[in-house]
């Protein structure tokens, strides 16, 4: 996806003023509520006009003021997935699916139904009507919907805000999937620091309608640290569960980690905060913490005031953070050995 934004537009007690470029797959859109982030969807969807500037995606002008260009939202072929599903209640499952697909032109229809179906794992929903469906299954058949109209871009404003824990992140594997799997690039709207971790690669930073910041997902991040409540967020990819003396032991690279919050599923995905790993210069005799990672460190930043420590600990990433006089005391360097010590409490599972 190449997409050049050069747009101004007055809502009156609002304004939009961003010029930006971007290419990529995953791109991210990241601000706080009434940063522009909607409106800036709009404006690119078509659903609201520009009041002058230009749009321009793979090299096909959307809307271009000094030209006189504005094309219909219709035409853009620009999937739209929104924080609530707004299927249509007098549809089943499979009118919702085939409503796009039905006025997509012939030669457009690369991606098929029963591809859909398979990935999005909806064939057994078919001719369930909407009503019949869980929050998560009215958001996928929402994506599928969205997919079949067969976009070059896929827009999705907030689809996981209204979800608790549980299901956004039984809905995350679907989104990465069928893009991925469909090759449809997408820009992910949220306000979440996390959303942005799991969905993107670069970012566009948003405030009061404006462009601050480009940036990438990981630098995002680490700017971030020291202002964000839950520090830098860690996210630990396990596989091989198995119960021990009460905990769950999964491995993670070329050591085990155990977790008290795991499951019997052989594949998890956690949160651990930065502010959740202690550091120690040597190996100490005894802690109560169930985790003691030998790790090296690779790199040493500062974010606002306090000092991010990522290691690599058994072939496997992770970032801790101090306060500048700890980071002192325990002479982090880069290129030295240091102890993480975590407790198994502390991991907080997301898928």
């Amino acid at each position: 996806m190449d997409l050049k934004v050069d747009i101004k537009k007055d809502f009156g007690h609002f304004s939009i003023d961003m010029d930006f470029a971007f290419q990529g797959e995953r791109i991210g859109v990241f601000g706080p509520s009434g940063s522009g982030k909607s409106s800036l969807v709009g404006l690119i969807s078509g659903l609201r006009r520009p009041g002058k500037g230009s749009i321009i995606l793979d090299g096909d002008v959307l809307f271009d003021s000094e030209q006189g260009i504005d094309m219909a939202s219709e035409h853009r072929r620009i999937g739209m997935v929104f924080q609530r599903p707004y299927l249509f209640p007098h549809l089943n499952v499979k009118g919702n699916l085939l409503y796009g697909f039905k006025r997509c032109k012939l030669e457009e229809r690369r991606i098929t139904p029963e591809s859909v179906l398979d990935v999005l794992q909806l064939t057994h929903l078919l001719e369930r009507g909407i009503k019949n469906l869980s929050g998560g299954e009215q958001q996928r058949v929402a994506i599928g919907r969205a997919v079949l109209s067969n976009p070059r871009l896929l827009i999705m404003d907030e689809p996981l805000s209204g979800l608790d824990d549980r299901i956004k992140f039984q809905i995350i594997p679907f989104l990465n999937r069928v893009c991925e799997a469909f090759k449809i690039p997408y820009l992910f709207i949220s306000h979440s620091l996390l959303e942005m971790k799991v969905m993107a690669d670069q970012v566009l930073v948003l405030s009061e309608g404006r462009v601050i910041e480009q940036t990438t997902t990981e630098n995002l991040a680490r700017d971030r640290m020291g202002e964000n409540e839950i520090g830098y967020i860690n996210l630990i990819r396990v596989i091989g569960s198995r119960r021990l003396n009460g905990l769950y032991a999964y491995k993670w690279g070329k050591q085990e980690l155990l977790i008290s919050s795991g499951n019997e599923q052989e594949e998890g995905l956690f949160e651990l905060s930065s502010r959740e790993i202690i550091l120690f210069k040597r190996h100490p005799e005894a802690i109560s913490a169930r985790n003691l990672l030998q790790c090296r460190v690779t790199d040493i930043f500062e974010s606002g005031r306090r000092i991010g420590v990522e290691m690599d600990c058994g072939g496997e990433r992770l970032i801790a953070e101090v306060v500048k006089e700890a980071a002192s005391e325990l002479s982090i360097t880069k290129g030295g050995e240091i102890y993480a010590a975590i407790k198994a409490s502390v991991f907080r599972r997301l898928a």
